[in-house]
């Protein structure tokens, strides 16, 4: 049986870039981390999207 390694939110927000996706890993409470792939497209809408709500 292979060791289980504990889940936890700790850390920061990040994003990679893989082949031609990019991984967004953002940590929620109550542990865990919501991991969201996307391309270069999806992630520009989201930046605007951001965007306006943060200006």
């Amino acid at each position: 049986m292979a060791a289980m390694k504990p889940r936890t939110g700790d850390g920061p927000m990040e994003v990679t870039k893989e082949g031609r996706s990019l991984i967004m890993r953002v940590p929620i409470d109550g542990g865990g981390r919501l991991v969201v792939e996307l391309n270069a497209e999806e992630a520009g809408k989201l930046k605007d999207c951001l965007l306006t709500v943060t200006d």
